[in-house]
């Protein structure tokens, strides 16, 4: 299921709205000139580092790996990025729309348990 379309199609969806959340909560800070920095730079260093380092064959990234890098930290990486959008989402949020996140990741993540086994052999 981890490769099914319509679930590679809705984790594309979650990697934009973790990228979106990254982008509002750099507005949202009021501290000068880095709120710049905020709003630019850490939604694109977390998309550098999440289209960069890759596990070589992972189908779910097409397969090439610019930056090879073994499952686990693959894994770490993606935790880190999806925990951190969801901390910023809980932070800037008049509402509960971050637990709806967190939960729809952790289906996502059930869903796409084979993957998750093959990183931890790889």
């Amino acid at each position: 299921m981890g490769l099914h379309p319509v679930n590679l199609a809705f984790r594309f969806l979650l990697e934009v709205t973790a990228l979106i959340t990254m982008i509002c909560w750099g507005i949202k800070q009021d501290v000068g000139v880095i709120r710049y920095f905020y709003i630019g730079g850490i939604p694109l260093v977390m998309f550098l580092i999440w289209s960069l380092l890759a596990v070589p064959g992972d189908l779910s990234r097409s397969g090439r790996a610019p930056i090879p890098v073994h499952g686990i930290v693959r894994l770490l990486i993606e935790f880190s990025f999806f925990g951190i959008a969801t901390i910023m989402m809980a932070s800037i949020s008049q509402s509960k729309l971050w637990i709806v996140y967190l939960i729809v990741l952790v289906l996502h993540y059930i869903l796409s348990y084979e993957r998750i086994i093959w990183l931890l052999k790889r």
